[in-house]
């Protein structure tokens, strides 16, 4: 697998792009509508904490590991949310998707699968990753649900496994895609999008 290297992933109505320093303001915006950072089972920055949620995200790109993105939202040109490949060991051909969430008046729309599509699209077909994984909190059910919908499976869970932000221990639980099976769920994706789309 070749090494992740930032790159701008878009399918109209949306456009991943590279994380930086300055999009600071517009995350923290975003991260308002819903006021995200008030779910005990996400990672999403409080006021006051984006510039360094995006300094530890780019000092995990610059160490190999991750690839952070912000999403953005063609039509208005707004920052609605981030998602990031982290765990990246290109020598096995494995990386994993997370680190995502988006505004809230996002949610439940398109722009989820059509930003896993692009993801997927790049690991898979650019980068020649072997597999592609997800990992949420025992807790966070609509993430386990949208990530089922994309056609991962559930690998197992992972007891006391990490820290939430309240300083309580999770179960983590362990979703992946293997290169095998991407044909098959990228057509469906493509499909499930294109009937969304029709009037």
């Amino acid at each position: 697998m070749r090494k992740p290297e930032p790159s701008t992933l878009e399918a109209p109505p949306v456009r991943l792009e590279p994380m930086r320093a300055e999009h600071a303001t517009d995350l923290e915006a975003a991260a308002r509508d819903g006021e995200l950072w008030k779910l005990r089972i996400t990672s999403v920055p409080a006021p006051g904490e984006t510039h360094d949620y995006i300094a530890q995200a780019l000092q995990g790109q610059a160490a190999g590991h991750m690839l952070p993105f912000v999403v953005r939202d063609l039509p208005s040109g707004r920052i609605i949310g981030s998602s990031r490949y982290h765990d990246i060991v290109p020598a096995i051909g494995r990386l994993e998707i997370g680190y995502t969430w988006y505004a809230r008046s996002w949610q439940r729309t398109h722009v989820n699968t059509t930003c896993k599509l692009l993801l997927m699209t790049h690991a898979f077909e650019a980068l020649g990753a072997r597999l592609v994984a997800w990992r949420t909190d025992n807790y966070n059910f609509s993430s386990q649900r949208a990530i089922e919908r994309l056609g991962a499976r559930k690998d197992g869970v992972l007891r006391h496994h990490a820290l939430r932000r309240d300083g309580t221990v999770r179960d983590t639980v362990m979703y992946s895609l293997a290169a095998g099976e991407w044909p098959e769920v990228k057509a469906q994706l493509q499909y499930l999008l294109a009937k969304a789309r029709t009037p």
